[in-house]
């Protein structure tokens, strides 16, 4: 009796389970194949995890429903009715509405200064998504848009691309161009040492360390122009998963019998049969299946198919010439792409705040939705005392309205600095910040003019007024946790849209097997950096498992697909 094909799926994470239950469930194929999913972490959902504090359902990674309107993951969450719940949620009421802005130094921010600021950042970010055209530009965003072209047309080469222009150089052009059209607006009184450019500038960079937290890209001079128009949103609001994100998790693995998914299987090495490579197929006496996978334990296990759905970082390490994940190493043609993407770090940190804190007890003393506008590191004019991580740090927030739990998300090296800071460092780097940003900026008369103190500066009447106290923390820890090593895929400057196709591409490559007579189809590849439009996202990672399933039940002439 021939032996049923064997697919291996390594990564029980979003696009690993995707693929499972497709291949398990597709109706002419669930006694066709032997299907395992290994997992080298005990625990399924990749970067989702799901988790409690304070007493709040929060998500440790994945957290939003990037757009209802046509989401897998919103109609999954539908199905199972995992959008209703009795037990308050994280971000359950959405984004603030009004948040508080607020400058170094207690500096309360009115609209008049923020908005426009606010607005020139949308706009060229919608500019650089392809959302915002001379064509769809309304009679108010005209001058928005006319930034925007000034600044791309900076970056812009001989033969209408964009070369390797990044979006931070396009978003920083854009500035100066609106500042070039605003040279004689008058200067700001009562912001103490802050003057309005300074101010303007200071809260484009609060924007920009939001941008940051979206694409995980650590610098915005990192991330690729051209390829940010390539990016698809779905429509609709974007929402957080009342039941958690685990909930879509736990309903695709639902259907696979207990055996086939194996945790704590971590995986060191595969080994595979490109063309050329009989010879070894032979020796090694493993040719009846071409895929060799070994485990940390020293167990082995063959297969005739790996779904691989690791994440880039974990790809990006297992390419270095030392590592040996894969036997022989991958094509040129994969390992370049590999390189060439970009991917970060993003963490978020969760603080609970102290019940018996001096902050009154009434509503209107509820901890506020900070935005937080910082004089940049290593400015004269910066409070010595807010830590260097804090200050590309955008916001501070509860988690949904009236929570004691807040939330603020830290990307590239301010996150990978959080990982290494134990509870008491962070608590400290945080009160110290908060309170400065807090407390009543005081005015003192000097030389027949007002000037104002630095922020960290007491009320004396009441000295404890505006102190913040809290009680525990929790973060998360992406970029040193050796499953993950970092959070998501972005295009890099010297990437493309076309990499990240390649990482699509399965090997053996399609077309040289029949003639070379390789087994094909050995090595597949799933994940949000596989897919080219919406890399990045749990909806990516969820298509591209679709597609390595659907691929492989083409190949064995299933029914259903």
């Amino acid at each position: 009796m021939a032996k049923k094909p064997r697919i291996v799926i390594i990564g029980a994470g979003m696009a690993g389970l995707t693929a499972a239950n497709k291949l398990y469930t597709s109706t002419s194929s669930k006694d066709v194949f032997e299907l395992f999913v290994v997992e080298g972490g005990t625990r399924i959902g990749g970067r989702i995890n799901t988790s409690e504090f304070g007493g709040d359902r929060i998500e440790m990674g994945a957290t939003w429903i990037h757009g209802i309107g046509g989401s897998p993951v919103h109609r999954i969450a539908q199905e199972i009715h995992a959008l209703e719940s009795e037990k308050p949620w994280e971000c359950m009421d959405g984004f603030s509405d009004e948040p508080k802005t607020i400058a170094e130094g207690g500096f309360e921010l009115n609209a008049s200064i923020v908005d426009p600021i606010s607005t020139l950042f949308k706009n060229l970010m919608d500019f650089a998504q392809g959302k915002l055209t001379g064509d769809s530009a309304g009679s108010g965003d005209v001058c928005y848009y006319n930034f925007a072209a000034k600044a791309a047309s900076k970056g812009s080469t001989s033969n209408g691309g964009f070369g390797n222009q990044s979006i931070g150089a396009f978003l920083r052009q854009g500035l100066d161009a609106y500042w070039d059209s605003s040279k004689d607006r008058e200067d700001l009184r009562g912001y103490g040492k802050w003057s309005r450019k300074l101010l303007e500038e200071a809260i484009f960079a609060m924007h920009e360390s939001t941008q940051r937290t979206y694409t995980s890209a650590g610098n915005l001079l990192t991330l690729d122009f051209e390829a940010e128009s390539e990016y698809r949103m779905f429509p609709g609001a974007e929402i957080t998963i009342s039941k958690g994100y685990l909930s879509i998790i736990e309903y695709l693995a639902s259907v696979l019998p207990s055996a086939v998914i194996q945790l704590g299987r971590k995986v060191t090495r595969i080994e595979w049969q490109p063309e050329g490579h009989q010879s070894v197929q032979m020796a090694n006496g493993y040719d009846s299946r071409p895929v060799k996978i070994h485990f940390c334990d020293g167990s082995v296990m063959l297969a005739d198919h790996v779904i691989v759905t690791v994440s880039l970082g974990v790809l990006k390490a297992g390419t270095s010439q030392d590592s040996g994940m894969f036997n022989p190493p991958l094509p040129s043609f994969k390992t370049e792409a590999i390189l060439r993407l970009g991917y970060g770090v993003v963490n978020k940190l969760f603080l609970q705040l102290s019940p018996t804190g001096n902050r009154k007890a009434n509503d209107m003393d509820k901890f506020p939705s900070l935005q937080m506008v910082f004089h940049p590191s290593g400015s004269d004019l910066s409070h010595k005392k807010i830590p260097w991580w804090m200050k590309r740090t955008a916001s501070l927030s509860p988690i949904y309205n009236n929570s004691s739990v807040l939330l603020s998300w830290f990307a590239g090296e301010e996150a990978l600095e959080l990982e290494t800071l134990n509870d008491e460092e962070i608590i400290k780097g945080v009160s110290t910040t908060v309170s400065s940003l807090l407390s009543p900026h005081k005015e003192v008369k000097s030389n027949n003019s007002y000037e104002f103190c630095n922020g960290n500066v007491k009320s004396v009447e009441n000295p404890s007024e505006s102190e913040v106290r809290f009680v525990k923390v929790l973060k998360s820890k992406w970029g040193s946790d050796p499953l993950f090593l970092g959070s998501y895929s972005y295009v890099a400057v010297g990437s493309s849209g076309v990499d990240l196709d390649t990482m699509a591409e399965p090997l053996p490559k399609v077309g040289s097997c029949e003639s070379a007579g390789v087994h094909p189809l050995q090595i597949l590849f799933a994940g949000e950096a596989t897919h080219r439009t919406h890399y990045s996202t749990t909806h990516g990672a969820y298509f591209s498992g679709l597609r390595e399933a659907n691929r492989l039940l083409k190949h064995y002439h299933c029914f259903g697909v």
